[in-house]
């Protein structure tokens, strides 16, 4: 954070087919490289395999899998004497949207499958319907807050 100026926002332009914002975000954290066109047809590849197996709109499949994947809560480290507390605290909204995007891209990536596409829409099915590794994360990431609420007096 810096100390004199505040951080100014760029604002996002929405995505070309849906014209929706969290989808041309998702779209930007799936490119490598500045290979937009590619990280485009990953998604809309995946979209459509959505489309074709669940017979749902995708974009919907797409809300209801961040909603599953967003956390409320996290542990940050604080120090208090000779001693390192997790302390549980709760997020900022645009940080629990970023978690979410990027434990559901990496649990893509982590998965055996033939495309990414594949692997993609099959980690937003599961996460949709409240299975799946990112939700797993997410749930892990409550327990740990959960399991350290006694510290929360310590709270930054």
């Amino acid at each position: 954070m810096p100390r004199r100026q505040r951080v100014t926002h760029r604002v996002i332009a929405p995505d070309p087919v849906y014209q929706n914002e969290a989808l041309a975000k998702f779209v930007n954290c799936v490119m490598l490289k500045g290979k937009r066109s590619v990280a485009e047809s990953i998604v809309y590849g995946a979209f459509e395999k959505i489309r074709r197996s669940q017979r749902r709109e995708p974009l919907e499949v797409f809300e209801a899998a961040m909603r599953n994947v967003t956390p409320i809560l996290e542990v940050k480290p604080k120090r208090v004497g000779g001693a390192t507390y997790q302390v549980p605290v709760e997020i900022r909204h645009d940080r629990r949207l970023a978690l979410a995007r990027r434990w559901i891209i990496r649990y893509a990536r982590s998965r055996h499958g033939r495309s990414m596409a594949d692997r993609l829409a099959a980690e937003l099915m599961d996460a949709s319907n409240g299975m799946g590794q990112s939700v797993k994360r997410k749930e892990d990431t409550h327990k740990m807050a959960e399991s350290n609420k006694a510290f929360s007096h310590f709270r930054y």
